[in-house]
């Protein structure tokens, strides 16, 4: 019998699954989504559809800032709109078929040789996918934190809100994201995720599009960039754990580094919020709501942003300590030692019993009185 694979690894069978059923829709999901970013990227060759191509694979919105006594010399900005949702659209098609290359080409090589069980296989090809997604996104918004000076100038995450205006490298990586994270609705489908996973899945995808919605449109985008990169550091650590612990289950040093950097994370992201909206923000002279310059500080959306960070940070908190209760209590299970105390009084009834069959049936193993010894005899 073959051994059974869990989903994202493609069954190649000599039927051809017909065309637009769903088995052919999964199977061929990258090369569909590939021909349907190519029609954009053709768009751009033609003046008739020029136009309506790059409102999709281009970032919209560019005001260039001329020269004044901050800046020597011209910078281009940009800020958002509702054209960037067709840019969002675009790149999640190549989203989609990023995923299905690192599937193809990298996971899915890695299963076969390792020969994972299906629960383990659907676990590793999660955090296969997201370690490399944290990583590049860590490094990536890293950069853009030292370029920007955020590190060395903390009060410019709220120096100067509302920030309506931000550089190529921030809006690209705002959009970026969302991308990736609306890309993960039809993965569901793709991956042929179970119904049981389902939810789960659902949960932290709607978080992330919240909060990364919630601090591009209020203009919270420095202080979004800085909590992002931090959280996915620390979420980088937990699925590299896991991808090692899945080679070789001895490999659990690295959860320990995780629960402590886990832990000092959402502390680190309590205070960064506290003191970008409940004191820089709070302080700041303009406190007006005002759609058409941007500007949202105002006393109720703080409180709002407030809470809904404190209420994740929560929920999380929450998910991790029922994560450290249940492993503590697997490995601090006293079931191994329960088994040997059982097995010993019936070891010792099984000898007490050979004993008494060794005295008593002294003849029946001589071959006196057992059947087997009277054919011998007669034979």
């Amino acid at each position: 019998m073959r051994h059974p694979l869990a989903m994202g690894i493609r069954k190649k069978s000599s039927k051809t699954p017909p065309v637009l059923s769903h088995e052919f829709i999964i199977q061929n999901h990258a090369d569909i989504v590939s021909c349907l970013a190519m029609v954009f990227l053709l768009g751009l060759m033609f003046e008739i559809s020029a136009k309506m191509a790059v409102m999709f694979v281009t970032l919209q919105y560019n005001v260039t800032i001329p020269v004044d006594e901050t800046t020597a010399e011209p910078s281009s900005l940009y800020h958002y709109g509702i054209k960037d949702m067709a840019t969002v659209f675009f790149y999640m098609l190549v989203a989609i078929i990023l995923h299905a290359v690192i599937q193809e080409y990298v996971l899915d090589k890695i299963n076969r040789r390792m020969h994972f069980s299906k629960t383990k296989h659907s676990k590793f090809n999660e955090s296969g996918q997201l370690s490399a997604f944290y990583l590049f996104s860590c490094i990536w918004g890293a950069s853009i934190i030292v370029s920007e000076n955020y590190f060395s100038d903390p009060i410019s995450l709220w120096k100067g809100y509302p920030h309506t205006y931000f550089p190529f490298q921030m809006k690209f990586f705002y959009v970026s994201q969302l991308a990736y994270w609306f890309h993960a609705f039809p993965e569901l489908y793709f991956q042929k995720t179970k119904k049981e996973d389902i939810p789960r899945q659902l949960v932290y995808i709607v978080l992330y599009l919240f909060h990364i919605l919630g601090a591009y449109i209020l203009n919270l985008n420095r202080l979004g960039l800085v909590l992002l990169v931090l959280h996915y550091f620390v979420e980088f650590l937990f699925h590299i754990s896991r991808l090692f612990y899945f080679s070789n289950e001895k490999y659990q040093k690295g959860f320990t580094l995780w629960a402590v950097l886990f832990v000092l994370g959402r502390l680190l992201t309590l205070i960064l919020s506290v003191l970008t909206v409940g004191f820089g923000l709070a302080r700041a002279e303009n406190q007006d709501l005002d759609l058409s310059s941007g500007n949202f500080n105002v006393l109720a959306i703080r409180i709002s942003v407030l809470a809904s960070i404190c209420i994740t940070q929560a929920f999380m908190m929450w998910k991790f300590i029922n994560f450290q209760l249940r492993r503590w209590r697997e490995h601090s299970s006293p079931q191994p030692s329960s088994q040997k105390k059982r097995s010993a009084p019936t070891r010792g009834k099984a000898s007490r019993k050979e004993k008494e069959n060794g005295v008593n049936g002294t003849v029946t193993s001589n071959g006196a009185d057992s059947p087997r010894s009277r054919k011998e005899k007669h034979s």
